[in-house]
């Protein structure tokens, strides 16, 4: 990853409170399928995987990272 790009990762469940204020940087969305969307700008790789760490320390599973290309984002 070379610069910030908006990237979409898709976790099992739904999220709480707390990691919700946490997250207060992307948007968030609950899907139909039980899933959650987390979307935001990622400026550097190391971000990205410290998010990735935080969900795994939090035992939320992660389903799906994606590059979200201009004008699809949420």
């Amino acid at each position: 990853m070379s610069g910030p790009q908006v990237v979409e990762v898709v976790v099992r469940g739904k999220l709480g409170p707390d990691l919700l204020a946490a997250l207060r940087e992307y948007t968030v969305e609950a899907a139909p399928d039980g899933c959650t969307r987390v979307v935001g700008s990622i400026p550097d790789q190391a971000r990205l995987i410290g998010l990735l760490d935080m969900f795994d320390q939090l035992h939320i599973e992660v389903v799906s990272v994606n590059p979200v290309r201009p004008g699809e984002a949420l």
